[in-house]
């Protein structure tokens, strides 16, 4: 059996460019300070030894990982993959990799901020749809590296999102114009911890817009259920069976309003549905709701944190906007008959 020949090694490219390994090092990392001439000389060599330099050791080197530590409550769900989609394909570009930790419930935080795994591994870190306590913040700018929110600010970081409280109050206001005034919500309120702010901000606008309406607020009408479609199928039979039921109905997100539209399917009933975030299949099914463009906030929070890994750089704050975007399941509140729900298509 043929022996293995050994690896190249920079001290084989050093000793045939007659320099150093340092001066090796400083030319193959493309640092100042070292002659045209010598650089030459030192890449001939490297390319005729074929040698490649080690990402490990060079990351050891050059004292950077390479890495961004991305912080999520709920990984699997379709909002913060399609945020660390949109980050990953920036990161992916520029030869960066992603470390993914995943926290939404209270065990897996007090582990995390325990334990803090990201010190020493990341060059940055990116969080997504979280608030954090004083004692949190104090720990991830311990860290010495930038830091990028995605949908909700943290104090000293870069931030990129939308007013949730505004956008939200969009999809009321629109139901009202339609003359509605028997609306429900559909949201995930008593299920979500202070620390998840995106259901707080969109029941107050619920409940501020419809105040500013002349209209009391109902609480038999504001279901709390846990998110997916099967939250949103079991809150709006929960609403189907009250002696006066809504007309219409904003859920806080477009699953929830997924499974609101499949329970009045089922039931033959006929309701207003809105939703939020304009998910891939809301097209599909019709639904009326306010758009975000979710994968390019990631795309732009991950441009924000190459600009912060490549030197000097001031925190700022990109507000993305939002648009209602009309569909068939929202109508006059007049239409709500069987006969003219099945020929109404809003224009």
């Amino acid at each position: 059996m043929a022996d293995v020949p050994a690896p190249v090694s920079m001290e084989d490219v050093a000793r045939l460019a007659g320099v150093s390994t340092a001066t090796v090092s400083r030319t193959l990392r493309g640092l100042p300070n070292v002659s045209d001439e010598t650089r030459d000389r030192v890449l001939q060599a490297a390319a005729s030894l074929s040698y490649v330099v080690s990402p490990i050791a060079s990351r050891l080197a050059s004292g950077r990982t390479h890495t961004v530590g991305v912080i999520v409550p709920y990984a699997s769900r379709w909002f913060f993959g399609q945020i660390v989609a949109g980050a990953e394909s920036v990161l992916r570009e520029h030869s960066l990799d992603l470390l993914l930790y995943n926290i939404g419930d209270i065990p897996s935080r007090q582990r995390f901020f325990g334990a803090l795994p990201l010190r020493r591994r990341v060059d940055a870190v990116l969080t997504v749809a979280m608030q954090f306590t004083d004692a949190e913040i104090d720990d991830l700018q311990s860290l010495g590296v930038p830091i990028v929110a995605v949908g909700h600010d943290v104090p000293g970081a870069g931030c990129v999102r939308i007013d949730d409280v505004a956008a939200a109050a969009s999809a009321v206001q629109h139901l009202l114009a339609l003359g509605h005034r028997r609306i429900g919500m559909i949201s995930t309120y008593n299920d979500q911890s202070m620390w998840l702010p995106v259901a707080h901000a969109r029941r107050r606008a619920y409940v501020e817009t419809l105040a500013t309406a002349g209209i009391e607020i109902d609480e038999t009408l504001v279901m709390s259920v846990p998110h997916g479609m099967d939250g949103g199928e079991q809150a709006m039979r929960r609403l189907l069976t009250l002696p006066d039921p809504p007309t219409a109905v904003f859920a806080e997100s477009d699953e929830l309003a997924f499974g609101a539209l499949s329970a009045l399917r089922r039931t033959g009933r006929h309701v207003s549905v809105i939703g939020f975030d304009d998910h891939e299949l809301s097209a599909l099914l019709d639904l009326t709701t306010v758009r975000q463009r979710v994968f390019e906030q990631g795309v732009l929070a991950a441009g924000m944190l190459r600009r912060a890994m490549a030197g000097a750089w001031t925190p700022e704050e990109l507000l993305m906007p939002t648009t209602l975007v009309l569909r068939a399941s929202t109508w006059p509140v007049r239409d709500h008959s069987p006969s003219a729900v099945s020929s109404h298509r809003p224009g």
